[in-house]
């Protein structure tokens, strides 16, 4: 039986997607860059977020609830991992504290109380553009690294 690999995490640019290739994926799952494409609907404070990201400005929540996810560092963000290590405050006031936050931030771009979920490759999305762009940068990119990778069999 044959398994589809899917690479995820990381992909910002032709570099990332050539790698995922040469290591034997068969397709690619790009989220962070597409959080600002211009069709995305998530409001313009949540994209400005991610333009704005260097790679120190991400961390991990969720771990303590078996459902971890990366974004990027807020008020919000910092308050839930501080709780999560809290062996005072219950999975279920966890849960409700995350309850959303999400919603808070793609909709509503609260920057205080929302929950701006992106990878840490945010640091490398740099500019808003149409996503049929985003998707030839990475593939014009990705040839350009595939073909140099020839030299290391040739």
């Amino acid at each position: 039986m044959d398994v589809l690999v899917i690479a995820a995490g990381g992909i910002a640019d032709g570099r990332q997607a050539a790698a995922a290739f040469m290591l034997g994926a068969e397709g690619l799952q790009v989220g962070t860059r597409f959080l600002v494409a211009e069709e995305c609907g998530v409001h313009q404070v949540y994209k400005d977020k991610v333009l704005k990201a260097k790679d120190i400005d991400t961390l991990t929540t969720g771990k303590r609830l078996g459902h971890p996810v990366r974004a990027l560092k807020t008020p919000f963000s910092r308050r839930l991992f501080q709780a999560e290590y809290n062996a005072d405050i219950s999975n279920e006031e966890l849960e409700e504290m995350g309850s959303g936050s999400l919603q808070r931030a793609a909709v509503d771009g609260d920057a205080q109380e929302g929950a701006f979920m992106a990878g840490q490759v945010a640091a490398m999305v740099t500019k808003e553009q149409p996503a049929a762009e985003i998707i030839q940068d990475i593939f014009d990119g990705m040839k350009i690294y595939l073909k140099g990778a020839l030299k290391w069999i040739e």
